[in-house]
């Protein structure tokens, strides 16, 4: 699980660097004195094949995600599946929570009885 959640974080920031290298080529380029110099230049092709790698990182990673590789109608299946377990897993806890509070319920007033019982039997007859 570890590894996923790895994986995950990693991708998350994939993505979520895409958009600072986007904007960081759109300032470099709409600058008002252009990309006359051979700095200028070099810093919005460096930016530029930043940006490209990353978008492709990001494309691999998401054409790689678990499940994928189904279709459309196979992901509904899937989802409606794992959502009618889910539903009945509630309803079982449910079910778990009302029997156990009854129990409880019960034991309580076995154990209240008991104690009347012991009460009556410790006091001395007269």
């Amino acid at each position: 699980m570890a590894s996923t959640s790895t994986a995950n974080s990693i991708s998350s920031a994939v993505y979520e660097s895409l958009l600072l290298e986007l904007v960081t080529v759109l300032e470099l380029t709409q600058k008002p004195e252009g990309i006359s110099t051979p700095q200028s230049k070099q810093a919005v092709l460096q930016a530029t094949n930043e940006f490209k790698s990353s978008l492709s990182n990001a494309k691999t990673l998401a054409t790689n995600l678990p499940g994928g590789e189904l279709h459309i109608e196979d992901q509904d299946e899937v989802i409606e599946m794992l959502t009618t377990l889910r539903d009945r897993k509630r309803d079982q806890l449910v079910e778990f929570a009302s029997r156990s509070s009854q129990v409880v319920s019960a034991s309580q007033r076995l154990n209240d009885s008991n104690m009347e019982v012991d009460s009556m039997a410790s006091t001395p007859m007269q």
